[in-house]
């Protein structure tokens, strides 16, 4: 497993973490056996960053994760949590208050007294601008409460407007083969100014194993049944915002794309291998509904892929992608 230094915060974390939203809520039911299995299976595997939410099954994810670090101490892991989204999203409730009591919750469901990181979730896009929102969050540092901060992003301006701030450690955004647009501006102004970039949702909603077909169901309370259309949350945090018949199609293309470039990897492992090697990005962090997946995504971290594939995934992301998301996000 590569590994490389996330940002500001100085600490070195596996170029493929783990992404626990599914043990939470949201992908269907996993129960608590087989969540801290996942979590043992990543970490036997080399992972070394999970990332959580504190709404995520409301505490639930921040909760397994703190009972499976209690039981390996000294594991080397970086745990980045994010808060933001227990009120309604309204500018005002990005305060210095409301920051301590979601920092408190959070301390407490990992079992912690330092938070490692901790990532605005996607707040309205006015809270980038506002410095009164980043004095508070260096208020949470300097009280010790959370050793580094960073942010969630939906869009490429608000990304850019993070970098910019210079106590801002690390930036999570979209990035998979079905979302480039990351690519023109923020890897590079991230690389420039030491901002980390955590890749979240790179394989597209589980669209770019090549699994799916069109008549693939998921269960009720699967976000990628109930939230298609954005009913719930942005539309682009479900299959990336693609269509799904077309996220299908290109899927099925983009997994012979990964047979020909590496015949002995999964397309999943494929598209893992491509977010963890453009320049810039820090970790990756797909999700994992058991340990067969867990280790099945480590391997990412370590795959090489040959000179061209590049090529051929920006030719298919143009071709059939790019209409439906590059001037949202």
């Amino acid at each position: 497993m590569q590994t490389r230094t996330l940002g500001r915060t100085g600490r070195t974390v596996s170029v493929i973490g783990l992404g626990t939203w599914q043990l939470g809520a949201d992908w269907g039911e996993v129960d608590e056996a087989d969540a801290l299995a996942v979590l043992d299976a990543a970490h036997e595997a080399g992972v070394t960053f999970f990332d959580t939410a504190d709404v995520y099954g409301d505490g639930r994810s921040e909760s397994l994760i703190g009972t499976w670090l209690r039981a390996n101490p000294g594991a080397g892991v970086t745990v980045a949590t994010k808060m933001g989204r227990r009120m309604p999203q309204e500018h005002a409730n990005y305060s210095l208050e409301h920051f301590r009591g979601w920092a408190d919750r959070s301390r407490a469901n990992l079992g912690v007294d330092t938070l490692d990181l901790v990532q605005l979730h996607c707040p309205p896009t006015s809270v980038y601008s506002d410095d009164r929102v980043f004095d508070a969050l260096d208020t949470l540092v300097d009280e010790g409460a959370i050793a580094a901060y960073g942010v969630s992003v939906e869009q490429v301006e608000e990304a850019l407007t993070a970098i910019a701030r210079p106590h801002v450690a690390s930036v999570q955004i979209i990035l998979n083969a079905f979302r480039l647009k990351p690519l023109d501006e923020v890897l590079p102004a991230a690389s420039e100014a030491g901002v980390g970039i955590i890749a979240r949702v790179p394989l597209a909603s589980g669209l770019l194993s090549g699994r799916y077909t069109l008549e693939t169901s998921f269960a009720e309370n699967d976000h990628r049944n109930f939230n298609r259309n954005g009913e719930s949350f942005d539309v682009g945090e479900t299959f990336s915002g693609v269509d799904y018949a077309t996220g299908v199609q290109a899927a099925k293309e983009f997994a012979a794309l990964a047979k020909e470039a590496a015949p002995e990897a999964t397309p999943a492992q494929v598209a893992l291998a491509w977010v963890a090697t453009r320049s810039g990005v820090s970790t990756v962090i797909p999700g994992a509904r058991n340990p067969e997946q867990a280790r099945a995504n480590a391997v990412g971290g370590s795959l090489e892929l040959p000179v061209g594939f590049d090529d051929a995934v920006r030719e298919l992301y143009d071709r059939e992608i790019r209409a439906q998301v590059h001037a949202r996000w």
